[in-house]
């Protein structure tokens, strides 16, 4: 009786630590404003993106202004060059905001969306990305304080 009231607790316990590390997932399989996930078969272009610090405290994308046309399947290839953890999450600007402040509450979130990818240092990812919308959009690392760094994008989607 008391090894499974131990097993009870400790269940508990595990299930409400993985509730409170949270993790995001929020349908993005379906079509958002800056798009829908691409499909592999179907890229018109590879866009390679790094992430990494500089000498000088700032966090940055290269390039971090991208181009591309209404209806562009892209397959963006991200590296993390730097030496700490990096995203890639691409969105509106109000999205992007909104996500930055649950990222704040819960900085550990594990991200389950095809529109962003989290990178340990020295390692590479990639999100297919179709635009299906023109507009302003943006990219950026939602980890607290990289934002605020500089570690943001631009992405001008313009009608073909």
């Amino acid at each position: 009786m008391k090894k499974t009231l131990l097993l009870i607790s400790v269940l508990a316990i595990s299930a409400g630590t993985a509730f409170a590390s949270g993790t995001h997932s929020d349908g993005h399989d379906d079509m958002m404003n800056v798009g829908k996930p691409g499909t592999a078969s179907k890229v018109d272009r590879t866009i390679e993106v790094t992430m990494k610090e500089t000498d000088d405290g700032d966090m940055i994308f290269e390039p971090n202004n991208l181009q591309i046309k209404k209806g562009e399947t892209i397959r963006f290839v991200i590296l993390n060059a730097g030496e700490l953890e990096h995203e890639f999450v691409l969105d509106g600007h109000e999205e992007i905001m909104k996500h930055k402040a649950l990222m704040g509450r819960m900085p550990e979130m594990e991200h389950d969306d095809p529109n962003a990818v989290r990178l340990i240092e020295g390692t590479q990812g990639e999100v297919i990305w179709t635009f299906a919308n023109s507009g302003a959009f943006e990219f950026a690392c939602l980890i607290p304080g990289h934002y605020e760094a500089g570690m943001k994008g631009s992405i001008a989607v313009a009608a073909r």
